[in-house]
């Protein structure tokens, strides 16, 4: 039947962009929705008519239930998962002192618990066959911190922890783990930045752009290639120089 990945996330942005990238590859692809049901359906038609194996899957990554059925629902169309781009993401703007307890908790459990759910969930016919890859989307506000996004950035720099870690307990399985740190991305998720704002951060950024959801997939796919087979637990960052 192919190889397969399953993309969390995937209806918009750099998860649409990969999905699309990884149908080019001729995977199968699990586009993974919560709130974005119309564009993941029209995304998983898109690709059939491609030749293309692909199912829209709605599930919470946040929710444990809700990402057991979803792996499930994968396999049972698919055979295996191959590859998982833990990509689904929240964001949010808030000084420190103003953050909720629930905001907070909200954020670790889309990107920490939602990351821990889903490789336990996809691993162990992975560990089976000894091979798979895994990709985690943090950010570059992981590797350097964002004023007035403290808990995103702590969540996204729990995801590169939890990467290096993971990569060193699976790679005698066969098993690689990296992430994918991009910078400012122009997506959905940035739409609310004010023109000042988009042109402040493109005069920080030395290749002087922001960055396309195309610029952050391409990433993800080769992480998970085979031009990629001895590379894991790294971090790579398509974020035009802002960080170096």
């Amino acid at each position: 039947m192919g190889r397969t990945v399953l993309i969390t996330g995937a209806s918009r942005g750099i998860g649409r962009a990969a999905a699309e990238l990884f149908a080019a590859e001729r995977f199968n692809v699990v586009i993974n929705y919560l709130h974005s049901e119309g564009e993941a359906q029209s995304l998983a038609a898109e690709l059939s008519r491609r030749g293309c194996g692909a199912a829209a899957l709605r599930a919470d990554v946040a929710d444990r239930a809700q990402v057991e059925s979803m792996v499930q629902s994968a396999l049972d169309t698919f055979g295996a998962i191959d590859v998982l781009v833990n990509n689904a993401g929240i964001a949010q703007q808030r000084l420190f002192t103003d953050i909720t307890p629930a905001e907070w908790d909200r954020m670790m459990d889309v990107h920490v618990k939602g990351t821990f759910h889903c490789c336990q969930c996809v691993l162990p016919q992975m560990i089976h066959r000894k091979c798979g890859a895994i990709v985690n989307v943090s950010s570059m506000w992981g590797q350097a911190g964002a004023s007035c996004e403290v808990h995103y950035s702590t969540a996204k720099a729990a995801v590169i922890g939890f990467t290096k870690a993971l990569a060193k307990e699976l790679g005698p399985s066969g098993i690689r783990v990296n992430c994918v740190a991009p910078g400012v991305i122009d997506t959905g998720m940035n739409a609310g930045l004010s023109q000042d704002d988009r042109c402040a951060l493109i005069g920080e950024t030395p290749l002087m752009r922001l960055g396309t959801p195309f610029d952050a997939a391409r990433a993800i796919v080769f992480l998970a290639s085979e031009s990629a087979d001895f590379i894991t637990g790294q971090v790579l960052a398509p974020n035009g120089g802002f960080v170096i």
